[in-house]
């Protein structure tokens, strides 16, 4: 044997030694007896039980007591955000709510007791890290997509997600949160592809996200996994780093032009209103006049027929009435001297008419009234 050239021993210990560090029957000492092992122990065990240990009453007591502790051992409680699965030979047995609940116990039974109502989440696009890292990494692998117009369009979201049934939440999928993600990222590429660029970073975000929910809770549910998905929430819809700075100038030159576009509809509207004013101004002055010429020409109308009526009532009077008052109207404005015919016999007296003339000329406004005459000739 090949031990048998190591130190002219008898093993391949070396020595005649055994493996226990003793003699073996061809050089040394026997190796422990099991049975005087076990009897040693019936022996240690026998002090501490009455009666013997030996007899079939304590063996009974021993295994009645053992079971009994077996059997509490399938005590288990369920906390007010949990819900008890409970497999026997790891086939689902039952479900149980919050309380102290019962079941075989190992290695017959096991209870799995998952948090039913903690608000799960999975982010996709991006990763925060530990709660005490402030700063977000970017995974641009997953959060570079192509519209709908075939541009690439930067999106970060994030998933909220929690527990619907918990038996088809342990036993339908091996890990949940990557297939949350999987799932998550599968259907805001598919939303995406049909929508265009503009309107996935504008007013299409509300709907992106109700889409979203709905096609990862229907791949969910196709594959059984007990998921109830709360909510979708965009974090960033961006163009792609390379090129943000240039569509910001973009951005920049269409907010331009709606600024231009702007003003003018402004200026557009003061010009169209004030022309309407000024409009409506001169059809109101000339529907005024017409009244007012209406009115005036009724009046003189009017004012006709009442004399009329008084010449036909009188002739005489009326005509030396209207004679009057067309010579009033004629000679108000005229220079006038009276001369009285009853003086002198008709003589004319000598009169510096004039020298008369120019003095009521030269006199001031509101100044001394017309010179008397000499007479007044009827």
């Amino acid at each position: 044997m090949p031990w048998q050239n190591q130190g002219g021993g008898g093993g391949p210990w070396g020595g005649g030694q055994g493996p226990w560090g003793k003699g073996t029957p061809g050089g040394g000492q026997r190796p422990p007896d099991l049975e005087d092992m076990l009897r040693q122990g019936q022996d240690t065990i026998r002090r501490f039980l009455p009666g013997g240990f030996g007899t079939g009453r304590s063996l009974v007591l021993i295994a009645v007591v053992a079971v009994i502790l077996w059997l509490l051992t399938g005590f288990y409680r369920v906390q007010p955000d949990q819900e008890g699965i409970e497999l026997v030979f790891g086939a689902l047995e039952a479900k149980t709510g919050p309380g102290l609940n019962y079941n075989w116990p190992a290695p017959i039974g096991h209870v799995e007791t998952p948090y039913v109502t903690t608000q799960n989440r999975v982010e996709v696009g991006f990763s925060s890290g530990s709660e005490a890292s402030a700063s977000a990494r970017d995974v641009v692998a997953e959060s570079l997509m192509l519209t709908g117009d075939e541009n690439i369009i930067d999106i970060q979201f994030v998933v909220f997600w929690e527990i619907k049934d918990a038996g088809l939440y342990l036993f339908n999928i091996r890990d949940p949160e990557d297939t949350v993600k999987n799932a998550a990222e599968s259907a805001m590429r598919e939303i995406v592809g049909q929508t265009k660029f503009d309107r996935a970073r504008t007013e299409g975000r509300a709907d992106i996200e109700a889409r979203a929910q709905a096609l990862i809770q229907g791949i969910l549910d196709q594959y059984g996994a007990g998921i109830l998905v709360k909510q979708v929430e965009l974090q960033k819809v961006d163009p792609p780093e390379a090129v943000i700075e240039a569509f910001r100038d973009v951005q920049a030159a269409r907010a331009d032009r709606e600024r231009s576009v702007n003003e003018a509809q402004a200026y557009f509207n003061e010009v169209t209103q004030r022309a309407e004013g000024q409009a409506q101004r001169i059809v109101k002055e000339a529907e005024g006049y017409r009244a007012e010429k209406v009115a005036i020409a009724q009046g003189e109308a009017e004012r006709f027929i009442a004399v009329y009526q008084q010449y036909v009532a009188d002739k005489d009077v009326t005509t030396r009435r209207l004679y009057l008052e067309t010579m009033e109207k004629v000679m108000q404005g005229m220079d006038k001297v009276l001369i009285d015919r009853d003086l002198g016999g008709g003589a004319v007296p000598y009169l510096s008419l004039n020298e008369l003339m120019q003095k009521r000329g030269a006199a001031p406004e509101g100044g001394a009234a017309e010179a008397p005459a000499a007479g007044v000739t009827q």
